[in-house]
């Protein structure tokens, strides 16, 4: 009998399978990309260089989607946050600077410290993510983000093997390709470029909304589609163009708002619609944050009473709270009292204290 009742307050087995699946869906996800990025370092050390940006390229596909499964499952959570946050740091922090450092022609002694430059970036970059936008509603990245700039460098020498690039001849030049410039050098400069854009406060539109509620939600669903559409059939040409003119788009909108002066502070950008036809502000870090001015009552004017507010007495450690108001009220009488005093006046010393005040009598009159 005890054994049946168990059995029917049980769960049933299935859902809670289910459950669990679901749960660590978007884990799951997350620890591909750390795969991703790790067999990408395998493949740079063998020389493999046209591979190993696809494991980087299928990284970022994970990275895009574990948050996005989190979300639509409701299984989001601080651990899974932090595990984003640790896998991108290798992923498109650690992989795409050492890929660029293996596949630089005729490398030095000090190239090495690139790597070391763009990883660190990477990582404080991903750390203020944390703090400031981890799982907070948002039209902009506060900074380059790190698959951005990863996809960037990992994704070079897919473009270099392009007709586009061998073949495209610059303009106002004399019959100049893209191959003929200084690749070498441009690309430790870019490496410098992407990590100084990680920790700035540059923003950076997010991944646009899908659907078609809204004529912002059909754009949005129009540019995903298209470059869905161009990483399928034209992934080598299109990649590195399409990541530059990104960078490239946010660091020149930044220049010109900050030279309109029409936005001064990133507090100022970062915002979301509701749903409800209103907007919110993305919070920012408490040292961040502008406190209001306090202010400061004017007390006897015509406009404004005289009101002050009742003294308390100081608390005393251990005293309890009843006779602490005891010593409130005895402190507030006593105040009272010098008032008073003090409203009478002061005698000169040597004076004799006013008689009693008589009845006024006619004039003429005698007593």
């Amino acid at each position: 009998m005890k054994a049946s009742l168990n059995a029917a307050h049980r769960p049933p087995p299935r859902r809670q399978g289910v459950r669990r699946a679901v749960v660590l869906m978007p884990n799951g996800l997350t620890l591909f990309n750390l795969f991703c990025g790790i067999y990408a370092i395998i493949l740079a050390i063998r020389g493999d260089y046209a591979a190993a940006p696809a494991f980087i390229v299928l990284g970022g596909i994970a990275d895009t989607l574990d948050g996005r499964v989190a979300r639509a499952t409701g299984t989001g959570s601080r651990f899974g946050e932090e595990l984003d946050s640790l896998v991108d740091a290798i992923s498109f922090g650690f992989a795409p600077a050492l890929i660029m450092y293996l596949a630089l022609p005729n490398r030095g002694t000090w190239e090495w410290l690139l790597v070391f430059i763009f990883t660190s970036c990477a990582v404080m970059r991903l750390a203020r993510f944390n703090v400031e936008q981890a799982g907070r509603s948002k039209t902009h990245f506060h900074g380059l983000p790190s698959p951005a700039a990863g996809l960037t460098l990992a994704s070079y020498y897919w473009f270099r093997e392009t007709p586009l690039y061998n073949q495209a001849i610059i303009l106002f030049t004399d019959s100049k390709t893209l191959a003929d410039l200084p690749w070498p050098t441009l690309l430790r400069g870019l490496m410098a470029i992407l990590a100084a854009l990680m920790i700035s406060d540059v923003p950076y539109p997010a991944v646009p909304s899908i659907g078609i509620s809204s004529v912002k939600k059909v754009i949005g669903s129009l540019v995903v589609t298209a470059c869905v559409v161009l990483l399928l059939v034209r992934r080598e040409e299109f990649i590195f163009p399409a990541l530059l003119a990104y960078v490239l788009y946010g660091a020149i909108k930044w220049v010109i708002i900050g030279f309109v002066g029409r936005v001064s502070t990133p507090d100022e950008i970062f915002w979301d619609d509701d749903g409800n036809g209103g907007a919110e502000l993305v919070p920012l870090p408490r040292a961040e944050r502008r406190p209001a001015p306090a202010r400061q009552p004017v007390i006897g004017t015509a406009a404004t009473p005289d009101v002050r507010e009742p003294r308390t007495a100081e608390l005393i450690p251990g005293e309890p709270r009843g006779e602490r108001a005891e010593r409130g009220d005895d402190a507030e009488r006593a105040r009272r009292k010098r008032r008073r005093r003090g409203n009478r006046g002061t005698r000169p010393p040597g004076s004799t204290p006013p008689g009693p005040t008589l009845p006024d009598t006619p004039t003429g009159s005698s007593e």
